[in-house]
């Protein structure tokens, strides 16, 4: 019972964390019990945090209202290998309001700054 409530009243606690602060308290419960209660009979469960991919989702900007053609292009580099196993990278344009393909250049060894050139 008293597990149940640290967990409610301290949410963000794990099973580790609430078998110290028995501890403190003076109950003495091997974390191994503490585990089983936390998780099985209690059903309770730390969520786990989200990761850095999923955090980086909130800085994105909001994509413009975009109205006519030309006011927006996208670019991107696209890479595959032949058969013989040789590598290969293409530069893609694309006009993002009509996604017409505006350009494409292929070479064997794009590097950033070769858009730049284009």
């Amino acid at each position: 019972m008293r597990i149940r409530e640290i967990a409610a009243f301290r949410v963000r606690y794990g099973y580790k964390r609430i078998h110290v602060l028995l501890l403190r308290e003076g109950w003495e419960i091997n974390h191994k019990r503490v585990y089983c209660i936390y998780c099985e009979e209690e059903g309770l469960n730390l969520r786990r945090k989200r990761s850095k991919k999923h955090k980086r989702d909130n800085l994105r900007v909001t994509r413009e209202n975009i109205q006519n053609v030309n006011d927006c292009w996208g670019m991107d580099f696209v890479s595959d290998s032949t058969f013989h196993g040789r590598r290969f990278r293409i530069l893609t344009i694309v006009d993002i309001f009509s996604r017409e393909c505006l350009g494409l250049d292929v070479n064997l060894g794009i590097k950033g700054w070769h858009c730049l050139i284009i």
